[in-house]
């Protein structure tokens, strides 16, 4: 954990609080690699009858503990950034989307050019769209000019937990991220940390 302090901003949308607890564990793993860490989540822009049709995505408006949410300065004060969103259709979430299409100033700008990126997600379903949903976060990043850092086989647990494409988790039953689940976000988050601590003491010797 030697050098210049990696800055990461994990920016996410979570509806019940699953892609929220992941967002905890990737930071949490970046955290102990030495990062600078801002969680943001994105806002909330479905209809109140929407909401309120499920009691757990109403608890979550109502009570999720965030008090700050993304900006795009996160993006701009960021080195490293990690997107999260639970998978609907297979694509994320139309709140992260929206959020995402609005950086189009800092990427015209080269603002994000060579910003270090990756994806996670959560899906109700074992063949919801898991893998399709980081690969369409990753789709932004690319615009971006961002280089794209997988979760990868890049460590033991992963061969249990399984998704090299980046962290994510089935919720059956609206069950809340298991420890093999977080774990692989904490990998993920630490991987994200190192990455971008070694490409940002490249740009600013």
């Amino acid at each position: 954990m030697t050098g210049m302090t990696p800055k990461i901003a994990v920016v996410f949308y979570s509806a019940t609080g699953n892609v929220a607890a992941l967002a905890e564990a990737l930071a949490d793993g970046a955290r102990k690699e030495g990062a600078e860490v801002r969680v943001r989540p994105v806002p909330e822009l479905a209809p109140a009858a929407a909401v309120a049709s499920n009691p757990r995505w109403q608890d979550w408006v109502d009570n999720n503990p965030y008090d700050q949410q993304a900006t795009l300065d996160d993006l701009d004060w960021a080195d490293g950034i990690a997107l999260g969103s639970p998978t609907r259709f297979g694509g994320p979430a139309g709140q992260l989307k929206e959020f995402l299409d609005s950086s189009g100033g800092l990427w015209f700008q080269g603002k994000l050019v060579d910003k270090v990126g990756t994806s996670f997600t959560s899906a109700s379903t074992k063949h919801g769209g898991l893998e399709s949903t980081i690969l369409a976060m990753n789709n932004v990043l690319y615009h971006w000019g961002a280089i794209v850092v997988p979760l990868g086989y890049t460590d033991a647990h992963l061969m249990e937990s399984g998704n090299p494409y980046g962290g994510s988790f089935v919720s059956r039953r609206s069950a809340a991220p298991d420890e093999e689940a977080l774990a692989a976000c904490r990998i993920q988050g630490a991987r994200l940390a190192r990455i971008t601590r070694y490409i940002a003491a490249g740009k600013n010797p």
